[in-house]
């Protein structure tokens, strides 16, 4: 069944989820409140309002895919925010698909049910490729009826779709893949950076390692824009820092020690330092190579 969706939050990742949710044949509606929509969603018939609320009021889901959680706040709640578009009567969805921080999510969701709608916190993984292929990870915290009604929605943007639990739910399992992505980047610049100081060509290494136990989709795909050199983003080191920031507040209130996680943050500090917050997070390399005093390319 076609839906009406007010899809905030239209860049690297937003432009090509709400595409293939055009494909998928629901309406988009899009807001200009902060910078022009893309001309692609608009070429295929997207509806431009001027700002979350007029968007949510066209719209029988509201769908966001912004950088963190001050700026999901502020279209949820903030002047003309999608809050104020909501109504008991109308049994809007909410599905905030960006990644932010579990504990204000509940708090958010509580906020948005009071309003009368439902809410689904459904953060993604799988960069911008997942993004364009309509092969994202999608990890969801919410009641069974609301993923129920939005499953359809979730099966145009991803593949892996799993309800993981109540609202937060989502979140904190996009927290842990966070983690266990960064560690992998982590893992496969030390691997690369040390085989190529010992003599080896880091792309032969790399292409034996992908026949073995150390394969990973990180030494795939990672380990080849390592190698050649390629770091324009499909997820920016700003936007890992930010999610590795949400690992370690987290762990400190929960009492957990995440040291190979505090590793891998200092590595993004170096890089950004460099001027390199808006790479993509597999140019981490390049903070190995700086200590190292070697780069493998």
């Amino acid at each position: 069944m076609s839906k009406k969706i007010a899809f905030i939050g239209t860049g690297i990742m937003g432009t090509p989820m709400a595409l293939n949710l055009q494909k998928a044949g629901h309406k988009i509606i899009v807001s200009d409140h902060y910078n022009q929509p893309p001309q692609q969603l608009v070429a295929n018939g997207a509806l431009v309002c001027h700002s979350p609320k007029q968007a949510a009021s066209e719209a029988d889901v509201v769908i966001l895919m912004v950088p963190n959680t001050p700026q999901v706040e502020e279209v949820l709640f903030g002047y003309d925010g999608v809050e104020q578009a909501l109504n008991a009567s109308d049994e809007k969805l909410i599905i905030d698909m960006s990644s932010i921080s579990p504990i204000a999510t509940k708090k958010i969701a509580a906020r948005i049910k009071e309003s009368g709608a439902q809410y689904l916190d459904a953060p993604v993984s799988g960069g911008e490729v997942g993004a364009i292929n309509g092969a994202l990870t999608i990890m969801i915290g919410g009641e069974q009826s609301a993923f129920d009604s939005a499953r359809p929605l979730f099966e145009a943007m991803g593949k892996n779709i799993t309800l993981v639990g109540d609202n937060g739910a989502g979140q904190t399992c996009k927290v842990a893949n966070q983690i266990i992505v960064a560690l992998n980047i982590e893992a496969v610049s030390e691997a690369l950076v040390f085989a190529s100081k010992a003599g080896a060509d880091p792309a032969r290494v790399r292409q034996a390692l992908m026949g073995g136990f150390a394969n990973s989709k990180i030494l795939e795909v990672h380990g080849e824009r390592m190698v050649e050199g390629s770091f324009d983003p499909g997820f920016k080191i700003a936007l890992h820092q930010k999610d590795l920031n949400l690992a370690l507040s987290g762990a400190k209130e929960l009492g957990v020690d995440l040291p190979n996680t505090q590793t891998a943050q200092e590595l993004f500090e170096e890089c950004a330092d460099m001027g390199g917050e808006s790479w993509d997070h597999s140019a981490l390399i390049q903070a190995i190579e700086k200590r190292a005093s070697h780069s493998i390319r």
